[in-house]
Protein backbone atom coordinates (compact mmCIF):
# COMPACT_ATOMS: atom_id res chain seq x y z
CA UNK A 1 0.00 0.00 0.00
CA UNK A 2 1.20 3.52 -0.71
CA UNK A 3 -0.18 6.44 0.92
CA UNK A 4 -1.02 8.68 -1.82
CA UNK A 5 -2.24 11.71 1.11
CA UNK A 6 -0.93 14.92 0.34
CA UNK A 7 1.00 17.07 2.68
CA UNK A 8 -1.04 20.21 4.03
CA UNK A 9 0.14 23.32 2.51
CA UNK A 10 3.21 24.91 4.52
CA UNK A 11 1.85 27.77 6.80
CA UNK A 12 2.74 31.30 5.60
CA UNK A 13 5.50 32.62 7.80
CA UNK A 14 4.59 34.92 10.53
CA UNK A 15 5.42 38.72 9.71
CA UNK A 16 7.41 40.08 12.13
CA UNK A 17 9.97 43.06 10.41
CA UNK A 18 9.43 46.09 12.22
CA UNK A 19 10.88 49.85 12.61
CA UNK A 20 14.44 48.31 13.19
CA UNK A 21 14.38 46.56 10.08
CA UNK A 22 12.94 49.55 7.96
CA UNK A 23 15.76 51.70 9.40
CA UNK A 24 18.54 49.46 8.30
CA UNK A 25 17.34 48.11 4.80
CA UNK A 26 15.48 51.12 3.76
CA UNK A 27 15.53 54.18 5.23
CA UNK A 28 19.31 54.09 6.29
CA UNK A 29 20.33 52.62 3.16
CA UNK A 30 18.93 55.12 0.86
CA UNK A 31 15.96 53.01 -0.72
CA UNK A 32 13.65 54.91 0.85
CA UNK A 33 11.72 57.29 -1.85
CA UNK A 34 9.83 59.46 1.37
CA UNK A 35 6.39 58.74 0.09
CA UNK A 36 4.82 58.20 3.69
CA UNK A 37 3.34 54.84 3.36
CA UNK A 38 5.09 54.15 7.34
CA UNK A 39 3.74 57.46 8.36
CA UNK A 40 -0.16 57.12 7.81
CA UNK A 41 0.24 53.80 8.26
CA UNK A 42 1.46 53.79 11.90
CA UNK A 43 -0.85 52.98 14.30
CA UNK A 44 0.46 54.66 17.32
CA UNK A 45 1.62 58.19 15.49
CA UNK A 46 5.37 57.58 16.20
CA UNK A 47 6.70 58.13 12.87
CA UNK A 48 7.57 61.95 12.14
CA UNK A 49 7.97 63.70 8.45
CA UNK A 50 9.14 67.02 7.55
CA UNK A 51 8.15 68.52 4.11
CA UNK A 52 10.66 70.27 3.43
CA UNK A 53 13.91 70.79 1.30
CA UNK A 54 16.63 67.89 2.54
CA UNK A 55 14.21 66.22 4.25
CA UNK A 56 11.14 64.40 2.64
CA UNK A 57 12.11 61.46 5.52
CA UNK A 58 10.29 59.51 7.79
CA UNK A 59 12.00 59.50 11.59
CA UNK A 60 11.34 58.30 14.65
CA UNK A 61 9.85 60.31 17.52
CA UNK A 62 10.56 58.62 20.50
CA UNK A 63 13.89 60.24 20.50
CA UNK A 64 14.84 58.84 23.90
CA UNK A 65 15.17 55.08 21.95
CA UNK A 66 17.42 56.20 19.40
CA UNK A 67 16.62 57.01 15.47
CA UNK A 68 16.10 52.51 15.14
CA UNK A 69 14.07 51.25 17.38
CA UNK A 70 10.45 51.45 17.99
CA UNK A 71 8.86 50.54 21.55
CA UNK A 72 5.48 49.37 19.96
CA UNK A 73 8.09 47.15 17.50
CA UNK A 74 9.02 45.12 20.01
CA UNK A 75 6.06 44.51 21.30
CA UNK A 76 5.06 42.90 17.79
CA UNK A 77 4.01 46.16 15.73
CA UNK A 78 4.86 45.91 12.28
CA UNK A 79 2.57 48.03 10.45
CA UNK A 80 5.20 50.48 9.30
CA UNK A 81 7.01 47.62 7.08
CA UNK A 82 3.94 46.25 5.80
CA UNK A 83 3.39 49.15 4.33
CA UNK A 84 6.71 50.42 3.06
CA UNK A 85 6.88 49.83 -0.67
CA UNK A 86 10.40 49.13 -1.09
CA UNK A 87 10.85 47.35 2.20
CA UNK A 88 11.70 43.57 0.97
CA UNK A 89 9.82 41.81 -1.87
CA UNK A 90 7.94 44.84 -2.23
CA UNK A 91 7.31 44.52 -6.60
CA UNK A 92 6.31 41.06 -6.67
CA UNK A 93 3.97 40.79 -3.75
CA UNK A 94 1.96 44.03 -5.52
CA UNK A 95 2.10 42.59 -9.01
CA UNK A 96 0.59 39.26 -7.19
CA UNK A 97 -1.92 41.15 -5.40
CA UNK A 98 -3.15 43.22 -9.03
CA UNK A 99 -2.38 41.13 -11.39
CA UNK A 100 -2.18 37.54 -9.64
CA UNK A 101 1.24 37.42 -11.45
CA UNK A 102 4.60 38.48 -11.46
CA UNK A 103 5.86 40.84 -14.49
CA UNK A 104 8.10 39.52 -17.13
CA UNK A 105 11.71 39.92 -18.53
CA UNK A 106 9.99 41.96 -21.25
CA UNK A 107 7.76 43.91 -19.05
CA UNK A 108 10.22 47.36 -18.15
CA UNK A 109 7.16 49.56 -17.93
CA UNK A 110 4.98 47.22 -15.52
CA UNK A 111 1.77 45.25 -16.24
CA UNK A 112 -0.52 46.96 -18.19
CA UNK A 113 -3.89 45.99 -20.24
CA UNK A 114 -3.66 49.09 -23.11
CA UNK A 115 -2.11 52.47 -23.75
CA UNK A 116 -3.76 54.83 -25.34
CA UNK A 117 -3.15 58.93 -25.91
CA UNK A 118 -6.07 60.77 -23.95
CA UNK A 119 -7.22 64.40 -23.23
CA UNK A 120 -9.56 66.06 -21.38
CA UNK A 121 -12.95 67.11 -23.75
CA UNK A 122 -13.43 70.01 -21.51
CA UNK A 123 -12.15 73.38 -22.45
CA UNK A 124 -11.68 74.36 -19.05
CA UNK A 125 -10.65 71.47 -17.36
CA UNK A 126 -8.21 70.65 -21.09
CA UNK A 127 -6.91 74.44 -20.65
CA UNK A 128 -6.01 74.27 -17.04
CA UNK A 129 -4.70 70.77 -16.35
CA UNK A 130 -0.94 69.56 -18.06
CA UNK A 131 -0.16 67.28 -20.75
CA UNK A 132 -4.04 67.21 -22.10
CA UNK A 133 -5.84 67.43 -18.23
CA UNK A 134 -6.03 63.64 -18.30
CA UNK A 135 -5.98 63.41 -14.37
CA UNK A 136 -8.01 66.74 -13.45
CA UNK A 137 -10.54 64.70 -15.83
CA UNK A 138 -10.54 61.71 -14.26
CA UNK A 139 -10.99 63.09 -10.68
CA UNK A 140 -13.40 65.38 -11.21
CA UNK A 141 -15.70 62.61 -13.33
CA UNK A 142 -15.26 60.41 -10.45
CA UNK A 143 -16.15 62.93 -7.73
CA UNK A 144 -19.27 63.50 -9.94
CA UNK A 145 -20.08 60.02 -10.13
CA UNK A 146 -19.85 59.22 -6.66
CA UNK A 147 -17.16 56.34 -7.37
CA UNK A 148 -14.76 58.84 -4.92
CA UNK A 149 -16.01 61.54 -2.27
CA UNK A 150 -12.25 62.93 -2.16
CA UNK A 151 -8.47 62.81 -3.79
CA UNK A 152 -5.35 62.78 -2.07
CA UNK A 153 -3.21 65.41 -4.64
CA UNK A 154 -0.70 68.10 -4.29
CA UNK A 155 -1.49 72.02 -4.17
CA UNK A 156 0.86 74.74 -4.09
CA UNK A 157 2.08 76.20 -0.19
CA UNK A 158 1.35 80.25 -0.84
CA UNK A 159 -1.58 80.33 -3.26
CA UNK A 160 -0.46 81.94 -6.50
CA UNK A 161 3.10 82.69 -6.56
CA UNK A 162 4.02 79.72 -4.68
CA UNK A 163 5.66 76.85 -6.02
CA UNK A 164 6.36 74.56 -3.38
CA UNK A 165 4.40 71.61 -3.61
CA UNK A 166 1.67 70.87 -0.69
CA UNK A 167 -0.52 67.51 -0.16
CA UNK A 168 -3.81 68.36 0.14
CA UNK A 169 -7.15 66.68 -0.11
CA UNK A 170 -9.87 67.82 -3.33
CA UNK A 171 -13.41 67.30 -2.92
CA UNK A 172 -14.85 69.27 -6.29
CA UNK A 173 -13.51 69.65 -9.31
CA UNK A 174 -12.25 73.65 -7.77
CA UNK A 175 -10.35 72.33 -5.83
CA UNK A 176 -8.76 69.52 -8.29
CA UNK A 177 -8.27 72.51 -10.65
CA UNK A 178 -6.62 74.18 -8.18
CA UNK A 179 -4.11 71.43 -7.75
CA UNK A 180 -3.79 70.92 -11.39
CA UNK A 181 -0.59 71.41 -13.13
CA UNK A 182 3.40 69.72 -12.69
CA UNK A 183 6.20 70.80 -9.90
CA UNK A 184 8.60 68.48 -10.13
CA UNK A 185 9.37 69.20 -6.61
CA UNK A 186 8.30 66.08 -4.27
CA UNK A 187 4.81 65.65 -2.29
CA UNK A 188 4.13 63.07 -0.52
CA UNK A 189 0.12 62.97 -1.17
CA UNK A 190 -0.14 59.93 1.35
CA UNK A 191 0.24 62.89 4.14
CA UNK A 192 -2.99 64.52 3.47
CA UNK A 193 -4.86 61.16 4.99
CA UNK A 194 -5.17 61.96 8.13
CA UNK A 195 -7.32 65.11 6.86
CA UNK A 196 -9.22 63.14 4.44
CA UNK A 197 -10.36 60.76 7.09
CA UNK A 198 -10.87 63.60 9.71
CA UNK A 199 -13.30 65.23 7.25
CA UNK A 200 -15.11 61.86 7.10
CA UNK A 201 -14.32 61.11 3.45
CA UNK A 202 -14.19 56.96 3.13
CA UNK A 203 -13.80 56.44 -0.95
CA UNK A 204 -10.44 58.19 -1.89
CA UNK A 205 -8.31 58.39 -5.32
CA UNK A 206 -4.78 59.13 -4.83
CA UNK A 207 -2.36 60.68 -7.07
CA UNK A 208 0.87 60.31 -6.66
CA UNK A 209 4.60 59.61 -7.94
CA UNK A 210 5.78 55.99 -8.45
CA UNK A 211 6.58 55.50 -5.37
CA UNK A 212 3.43 56.62 -3.54
CA UNK A 213 1.37 54.20 -6.07
CA UNK A 214 3.14 51.43 -4.79
CA UNK A 215 1.64 51.71 -1.65
CA UNK A 216 -1.73 50.64 -1.58
CA UNK A 217 -1.47 47.44 -3.41
CA UNK A 218 2.01 46.91 -0.97
CA UNK A 219 -0.32 47.20 1.99
CA UNK A 220 -3.70 45.16 1.00
CA UNK A 221 -1.01 42.33 -0.06
CA UNK A 222 0.56 42.14 3.33
CA UNK A 223 -3.15 43.09 5.16
CA UNK A 224 -1.63 46.39 6.70
CA UNK A 225 -5.33 47.09 8.51
CA UNK A 226 -7.88 49.62 7.65
CA UNK A 227 -5.45 52.35 6.26
CA UNK A 228 -5.21 50.81 3.09
CA UNK A 229 -8.96 50.55 2.34
CA UNK A 230 -10.36 53.79 1.81
CA UNK A 231 -7.88 54.24 -1.64
CA UNK A 232 -10.17 53.11 -4.04
CA UNK A 233 -8.44 54.63 -7.22
CA UNK A 234 -4.70 54.69 -7.96
CA UNK A 235 -3.60 57.08 -10.67
CA UNK A 236 0.02 57.46 -11.17
CA UNK A 237 2.73 59.89 -12.54
CA UNK A 238 5.18 58.88 -14.99
CA UNK A 239 9.08 60.49 -13.07
CA UNK A 240 12.37 59.61 -13.35
CA UNK A 241 12.96 61.60 -10.52
CA UNK A 242 11.59 65.13 -8.51
CA UNK A 243 14.00 67.85 -7.21
CA UNK A 244 14.50 69.64 -4.06
CA UNK A 245 12.73 73.23 -3.33
CA UNK A 246 16.44 74.59 -3.35
CA UNK A 247 16.46 74.59 -6.97
CA UNK A 248 13.82 77.40 -7.31
CA UNK A 249 16.26 79.64 -5.08
CA UNK A 250 19.77 78.52 -5.91
CA UNK A 251 19.40 77.41 -9.86
CA UNK A 252 16.46 79.39 -11.58
CA UNK A 253 17.10 82.84 -9.39
CA UNK A 254 20.36 83.09 -8.57
CA UNK A 255 21.60 82.14 -12.21
CA UNK A 256 18.69 83.08 -14.49
CA UNK A 257 17.20 85.67 -12.35
CA UNK A 258 13.65 83.70 -12.62
CA UNK A 259 11.69 84.29 -9.39
CA UNK A 260 9.71 81.67 -8.39
CA UNK A 261 6.81 84.58 -7.59
CA UNK A 262 6.83 85.19 -11.36
CA UNK A 263 6.71 81.61 -12.75
CA UNK A 264 3.38 80.35 -13.48
CA UNK A 265 3.58 76.93 -15.40
CA UNK A 266 6.57 74.32 -15.66
CA UNK A 267 7.22 71.70 -17.77
CA UNK A 268 10.01 68.89 -18.98
CA UNK A 269 10.49 67.87 -22.13
CA UNK A 270 13.78 66.94 -22.66
CA UNK A 271 14.66 70.56 -21.16
CA UNK A 272 13.27 71.94 -18.20
CA UNK A 273 10.74 74.63 -19.72
CA UNK A 274 9.27 77.58 -17.50
CA UNK A 275 6.97 80.06 -18.39
CA UNK A 276 6.67 83.32 -16.73
CA UNK A 277 4.10 85.70 -15.52
CA UNK A 278 5.03 88.09 -18.19
CA UNK A 279 5.46 85.86 -21.01
CA UNK A 280 8.56 85.17 -21.24
CA UNK A 281 9.55 81.57 -21.47
CA UNK A 282 13.31 79.97 -21.01
CA UNK A 283 14.88 76.40 -21.11
CA UNK A 284 16.83 75.24 -18.64
CA UNK A 285 19.74 71.57 -19.46
CA UNK A 286 18.04 69.30 -16.89
CA UNK A 287 22.26 68.31 -16.51
CA UNK A 288 22.71 72.00 -14.87
CA UNK A 289 19.11 70.50 -11.88
CA UNK A 290 21.24 67.23 -11.27
CA UNK A 291 22.98 68.65 -7.98
CA UNK A 292 19.01 68.94 -6.73
CA UNK A 293 18.03 65.71 -7.17
CA UNK A 294 15.83 65.01 -4.41
CA UNK A 295 17.88 61.94 -2.31
CA UNK A 296 14.68 59.66 -2.26
CA UNK A 297 14.96 59.24 -6.33
CA UNK A 298 18.49 57.90 -6.83
CA UNK A 299 17.80 54.35 -6.37
CA UNK A 300 14.13 54.34 -7.48
CA UNK A 301 13.62 51.88 -9.65
CA UNK A 302 10.16 52.30 -10.98
CA UNK A 303 9.67 55.71 -13.57
CA UNK A 304 6.53 53.88 -15.46
CA UNK A 305 3.93 54.35 -11.71
CA UNK A 306 4.06 50.40 -12.69
CA UNK A 307 1.45 49.48 -9.65
CA UNK A 308 -1.10 52.43 -10.37
CA UNK A 309 -4.65 51.69 -11.90
CA UNK A 310 -4.37 54.40 -14.22
CA UNK A 311 -0.33 55.56 -14.98
CA UNK A 312 -0.27 58.92 -17.04
CA UNK A 313 2.45 61.32 -18.40
CA UNK A 314 3.07 63.85 -20.87
CA UNK A 315 6.31 62.18 -23.04
CA UNK A 316 6.50 61.81 -26.68
CA UNK A 317 5.62 64.16 -29.38
CA UNK A 318 1.59 64.70 -28.98
CA UNK A 319 2.23 67.03 -26.70
CA UNK A 320 -1.51 68.18 -26.06
CA UNK A 321 -2.30 64.27 -25.31
CA UNK A 322 -1.41 62.63 -22.25
CA UNK A 323 -0.02 58.93 -22.67
CA UNK A 324 -2.25 56.43 -20.47
CA UNK A 325 -1.32 53.00 -18.91
CA UNK A 326 -4.06 51.60 -18.37
CA UNK A 327 -2.89 48.31 -15.91
CA UNK A 328 -6.00 47.08 -13.74
CA UNK A 329 -9.62 46.44 -14.37
CA UNK A 330 -10.52 49.11 -12.43
CA UNK A 331 -8.85 51.47 -14.14
CA UNK A 332 -10.26 50.13 -18.09
CA UNK A 333 -13.70 50.69 -16.27
CA UNK A 334 -12.84 54.22 -15.38
CA UNK A 335 -11.66 55.71 -18.64
CA UNK A 336 -14.12 53.27 -21.12
CA UNK A 337 -16.74 54.90 -18.89
CA UNK A 338 -15.46 58.33 -19.22
CA UNK A 339 -15.13 57.68 -22.72
CA UNK A 340 -18.73 56.66 -23.15
CA UNK A 341 -19.78 60.10 -21.53
CA UNK A 342 -17.64 61.98 -23.97
CA UNK A 343 -15.50 63.44 -21.06
CA UNK A 344 -12.22 62.17 -22.30
CA UNK A 345 -11.04 61.72 -25.90
CA UNK A 346 -9.09 58.65 -26.43
CA UNK A 347 -6.86 57.53 -29.50
CA UNK A 348 -4.19 54.50 -29.77
CA UNK A 349 -1.21 54.55 -27.95
CA UNK A 350 0.29 53.62 -31.22
CA UNK A 351 -0.28 56.83 -33.12
CA UNK A 352 2.93 58.13 -30.58
CA UNK A 353 5.50 54.67 -31.30
CA UNK A 354 7.81 57.14 -30.07
CA UNK A 355 6.41 57.91 -26.42
CA UNK A 356 6.20 53.73 -25.74
CA UNK A 357 9.60 53.59 -26.87
CA UNK A 358 10.24 56.57 -24.88
CA UNK A 359 8.66 55.17 -21.38
CA UNK A 360 10.22 51.44 -22.06
CA UNK A 361 13.60 52.99 -22.69
CA UNK A 362 13.24 55.45 -19.39
CA UNK A 363 11.65 52.62 -17.41
CA UNK A 364 14.59 50.50 -18.15
CA UNK A 365 17.05 53.94 -17.07
CA UNK A 366 15.28 53.84 -13.56
CA UNK A 367 15.39 49.90 -12.78
CA UNK A 368 19.41 50.17 -13.36
CA UNK A 369 19.29 52.57 -10.35
CA UNK A 370 17.92 49.72 -7.63
CA UNK A 371 21.12 48.59 -6.44
CA UNK A 372 22.22 44.74 -6.72
CA UNK A 373 22.26 44.47 -3.46
CA UNK A 374 18.50 45.00 -2.81
CA UNK A 375 15.93 42.60 -3.41
CA UNK A 376 16.07 41.47 -7.26
CA UNK A 377 12.95 41.28 -8.57
CA UNK A 378 13.03 45.53 -9.51
CA UNK A 379 16.04 44.29 -12.16
CA UNK A 380 14.09 41.71 -13.83
CA UNK A 381 14.90 41.99 -17.74
CA UNK A 382 18.31 44.19 -17.26
CA UNK A 383 21.23 42.64 -19.14
CA UNK A 384 23.37 41.40 -16.17
CA UNK A 385 26.61 43.05 -16.10
CA UNK A 386 30.33 41.68 -17.03
CA UNK A 387 32.26 40.56 -14.66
Amino acid sequence: MTDTATSPPAKKARWTHQWKELYSEVIDSGLCTGCAGCVISCPHDVIGYKHEPGAYKPFHLEEELGLDNCIHGEKGCTSCTRACPRFRAWETEADEHLFGRTREADEMAGIYSEILLVRAADDDVYDNGQDGGLVSAILIWCLENGIIDGALVSGLEGGEGGWKAKPMVATNAEEVLAGAGSRYTYSANTIAYDEARERGLTDLALVGMSCQTSIAPVMWHRKVGKVSKPIKLNIGLLCSKSFDDSLFDELFFLKYGLAKEDIVKMNIKGVFQVWMRNGDYHEINLKECHAWTREGCNHCPDFAAEHADISTGGIGDATDWTLTVVRTDIGKAVIDAMRNDGVIETRPGTDDPGAIALMNRLSAKSRERWPAWANGEARVGLPEKKK
